[in-house]
C-alpha cells in the first residue's frame, strides 16, 4: 500500500520546505521528497554558503586596511582549508534547523529520488535502491536547478568549476577567469580577489550584472577595475581547455578578435538549468516551456490539475526568496485560502559582492519602456555621515517615479549593506506608496537608511545634503 498525504513535495529548497510548512499549519498531511539534503541548493550549495564565504573575504579585506581605522594588522593571511570549513560548517548547522524544522511540523521526509508514475502517485527510489511509493491528491515540483556548463567545456571540478566546485577549491586560484557576470559570477570574483587572485570577468552582454540598472552596471565596472580586476564586456569565450598546470581561453573580445589567454582556473557561471528531467512530467503531459521551465499560473498549478510547481523550476527570477512566497501562495489556495497570485515586480534582488547590489522595481529604461514619464533622484554614500563614518564612502541610492502619479517605479543601490537597504523599498512598493509618504517618513540619523529618504526628496529637487 503506498502511504498516503494530501500534498507531496518534491525537493526541499527554500520553496519546497517552506511550502511544506506552511501547508501543515494549514491541516495538511504532507510529505517531502529529497535526494540530497534538506534545505536544497540555496542552504548547502548556494545562498548561505556563498555568504559565509564572502563574509571572510569582507573581514580579510578590512584587515589587510587596518590603517585606515588607525589599527595595526601584521602578517595578515589566510587559511583556505579554515575558510571553506567554517563555510561548510554554516550550511551543515543550517540543514540541521531545517530538519528540526520538518519534525517540529509533522512533515514526513523520504530520502531518495522522486518520479511521479501517474495521477496521485510518486514513486521514491533510495540511495540502495529501496523503493517507497506515495499517493496524495497533490503533488508539488520543486526540484529547483542546477548550473549551465559552456556546451564545448564541461565542468570538471578541478581546473573548471561551476559554483559549487567554487565553494569547495582545494586549492587558491592564482589567475581566475570568471565566465558570466550576474550575482554569481560577480559574487565569486569578489571573493577570490579580495582573497588575492587577480581575476578577468568577460561578459557576452555590452554591461556587466545586466539586469540592473545601467547606472548600477557602470558603477559596479568602475569600482572592480580599481579593486584590479580586468572586464572584458561584449566578449565570449570561444573555446575552453584544461590540464594538470591551468586553463587556456580563447576569448573573443568586442571588437571581433579572438586572442588565447592562460588562467589557473576558470568559474563557469552562465545560468541555469531547470531539474525537471527524469521527474515524470511527460507521464502527465505536463507544460514546460522552450527553455524547459514548468509552466505556472500565479497560484502555482500547472495545466494538469492536481500537479503544482514553484521556484527556480518554473523560470526567473531565480531567487530564494521568490520560491519560499511562491509556495506559501500556492498551498494557501491549495488549502481553500484567497492568497493574491505570485508577481515578481516586487521581488528585491541582491548581490552580496564588495560593494554590494540591490535593486526592486523597473529599472529607468525598462520603465520610459513602459511608457511612464519618470522623475529620478539619486544619492551618494559620500554625503552620508554614517557611511563616511563606517569608511563606506562609495557608491549611491537611486529611485525612479513616474512623474504624474508619485508611484515608485523602481529603486537600485549600490555600496556597503545596500542588501540589508533594499527592503524598505521593498514594503514601499507593496504598499504601494508613493513620494508624499516617503518624503514625510522619518529615518534615523545617523544611518545608511538616509540615503533613501535623500534620493526620494532629490527625485523632486529638494535633497538636503548633497
Amino acid at each position: 500500500m503506498a502511504e498516503s498525504y494530501d500534498l507531496i513535495i518534491l525537493g526541499s529548497g527554500p520553496g519546497g520546505y517552506v511550502a511544506a510548512i506552511r501547508a501543515s499549519q494549514l491541516g495538511l498531511k504532507v510529505a517531502i521528497v529529497e535526494r540530497e539534503k534538506l534545505g536544497g541548493i540555496c542552504l548547502n550549495w548556494g545562498c548561505i554558503p556563498t555568504k559565509a564565504l564572502l563574509r571572510t573575504s569582507e573581514i580579510y579585506h578590512y584587515m589587510e586596511h587596518a590603517g585606515d581605522y588607525g589599527l595595526k594588522a601584521e602578517k595578515v593571511g589566510h587559511d583556505l582549508a579554515k575558510v571553506v570549513e567554517r563555510s561548510r560548517g554554516v550550511a551543515k548547522q543550517l540543514n540541521q534547523g531545517v530538519t528540526h524544522l520538518m519534525k517540529k511540523n509533522k512533515v514526513a521526509v523520504h530520502e531518495g529520488f522522486g518520479t511521479i508514475t501517474g495521477k496521485g502517485k510518486l514513486s521514491v527510489t533510495a540511495e540502495d535502491g529501496k523503493t517507497t511509493e506515495l499517493a496524495a491528491k497533490n503533488i508539488m515540483i520543486a526540484t529547483g536547478a542546477r548550473a549551465r556548463d559552456l556546451p564545448f567545456a564541461k565542468a570538471d571540478g578541478k581546473r573548471i568549476w561551476t559554483y559549487r566546485h567554487a565553494m569547495v577549491p582545494q586549492e587558491m586560484p592564482t589567475k581566475l577567469l570568471v565566465i558570466g557576470s550576474g550575482a554569481i559570477g560577480v559574487e565569486f570574483a569578489s571573493f577570490y580577489s579580495d582573497l588575492g587572485a587577480e581575476v578577468t570577468i568577460v561578459e557576452m552582454l555590452p554591461r556587466i550584472l545586466p539586469v540592473e540598472d545601467e547606472a548600477i552596471s557602470a558603477h559596479m565596472e568602475k569600482t572592480l577595475k580599481k579593486q584590479g580586476m580586468t572586464i572584458l564586456t561584449g566578449a565570449g569565450v570561444e573555446k575552453l581547455e584544461s590540464d594538470a598546470k591551468g586553463v587556456k581561453a580563447v576569448i573573443k573580445d568586442a571588437k571581433g578578435k579572438s586572442e588565447a589567454h592562460d588562467f589557473s582556473h576558470a568559474i563557469v557561471a552562465i545560468g541555469i538549468v531547470p531539474n525537471t528531467e527524469e521527474i515524470g512530467l511527460d507521464t502527465l503531459g505536463v507544460k514546460t516551456g522552450k527553455n524547459g521551465h514548468i509552466e505556472v499560473d500565479g497560484f502555482g498549478r500547472t495545466n494538469v490539475e492536481g500537479i503544482l510547481a514553484i521556484g527556480d523550476v518554473t523560470g526567473p527570477p531565480w531567487l530564494a526568496h521568490k520560491a519560499s512566497h511562491e509556495g506559501v501562495v500556492a498551498v494557501e489556495k491549495l488549502a481553500g485560502g484567497n492568497p493574491h497570485a505570485f508577481e515578481t515586480g516586487n521581488i528585491p534582488g541582491c548581490t552580496y559582492s564588495r560593494p554590494q547590489v540591490a535593486s526592486v522595481g523597473l529599472t529607468e529604461a525598462a520603465a520610459k519602456k513602459a511608457g511612464h514619464t519618470v522623475k529620478v533622484g539619486n544619492f551618494p554614500f559620500i554625503g552620508n555621515g554614517k557611511a563616511i563614518a563606517l569608511g563606506e564612502a562609495d557608491g549611491f541610492i537611486k529611485t525612479v517615479f513616474d512623474a504624474e502619479s508619485g508611484e515608485l517605479l523602481g529603486a537600485h543601490m549600490i555600496g556597503a549593506e545596500v542588501t540589508e537597504l533594499i527592503q524598505g523599498y521593498a514594503v514601499a512598493r507593496q504598499l504601494e506608496t508613493t513620494e508624499a509618504e516617503l518624503m514625510h517618513t522619518v529615518f534615523p540619523h545617523p544611518t545608511l537608511s538616509e540615503m533613501m529618504h535623500e534620493s526620494v526628496l532629490d527625485a523632486y529637487g529638494r535633497a538636503l545634503h548633497y
